[in-house]
């Protein structure tokens, strides 16, 4: 096995290579005047089986499509230079949200971005919390292997258990039902205890969200668990937080394997009923440091375990 990371030795991807005991491959970076870049493997990559650990999110250095060209110019190198096989590893894949036509001319972006990384040499896939796993599933012609982020949730999860409350799982709208069921499911085989579902009403068509306050299911008294895949802006979570406070529920914890944080997400986050937000390490929490208003109620979970177990079943099927 190699392990890459173009992402650097992040928190994340040294916990990924800790939970495999395999180092960090040395990479070289190499900019150009003109704004172009090189990367390349400093071990060599012949024979073996290569995973490439790359978060596709925008940061303060580079855009998500500068970080989509470098995966897709390494894959292409280690294939090159002879490498058995190559996964891509994505804690977070960007243009997963753009994945049906929607608008007259609209792209699918999700499709597009699948066919660039199997003509540069992608054998499988590794993703972490798609967006909507049956497009994505839909989009790639080579292994796919997609990995439930509520995972390592567990025991932040645990700690919303108490006794003589009921406990609810919620999804922020009708697109997050199948995610929130499959963990409630999850959690009911844990905690050996019936665990409620509910939904919140919000629909997008273009700009226009509606929806208002209505929650399908009850939540009285209870401790709310809302799961959702991606914090952007924090709209849909802290209206749905609201929703459920409304509803009757004792207390709002959110969950969401990808927290972005754009905008006004510090102030829209803070103003709503949530009591707390966890999420994964798939994106730093970069734009909500220590010194802003909701910094004290979120909480940082890694997912190095699951990717690491991923990447270690994958290679022994590939041996």
């Amino acid at each position: 096995m190699m392990l890459l990371s173009l992402d650097g030795a992040t928190a994340l991807a040294q916990g990924v290579a800790k939970h495999l005991a395999e180092p960090l491959a040395p990479v070289e970076h190499r900019p150009f005047e003109d704004g172009e870049h090189k990367w390349r493997p400093l071990s060599d990559p012949r024979g073996r089986d290569v995973f490439v650990i790359s978060a596709l999110h925008g940061d303060d250095d580079n855009s998500p499509q500068d970080k989509l060209v470098r995966l897709l110019l390494m894959l292409s190198t280690l294939r090159d230079h002879g490498a058995h096989r190559v996964t891509p590893v994505l804690p977070y894949l960007a243009y997963a949200r753009k994945d049906a036509r929607t608008q007259p001319f609209d792209p699918l972006a999700t499709q597009a971005v699948a066919r660039w990384m199997e003509a540069s040499g992608a054998g499988q896939m590794l993703v972490l919390e798609a967006h909507n796993p049956a497009a994505l599933a839909n989009a790639f012609r080579c292994p796919l292997v997609m990995l439930d982020a509520w995972r390592a949730f567990d025991e932040a999860a645990d700690a919303m258990v108490v006794n003589g409350r009921p406990v609810v799982v919620a999804a922020p709208d009708p697109g997050g039902v199948k995610r929130a069921l499959r963990w409630r499911e999850h959690l009911q085989d844990r905690w050996k205890q019936t665990v409620g579902f509910a939904m919140v009403d919000k629909r997008r068509v273009g700009s226009l969200v509606t929806g208002g306050q209505l929650v399908a299911g009850d939540v009285q008294g209870a401790a709310v668990l809302l799961l959702d895949d991606i914090v952007a802006s924090g709209g849909t979570l802290a209206h749905a937080a609201d929703a459920l406070h409304h509803a009757g529920a004792a207390v709002v914890q959110g969950f969401a394997a990808h927290g972005l944080f754009v905008g006004d997400a510090d102030r829209v986050l803070s103003a709503s009923h949530l009591a707390g937000l966890v999420v994964t390490d798939s994106v730093p929490a970069f734009r909500l440091p220590p010194s802003t208003a909701f910094a004290p109620r979120l909480k940082v979970v890694t997912a190095a375990r699951l990717l690491a177990r991923a990447i270690g079943e994958l290679h022994q099927m590939g041996r």
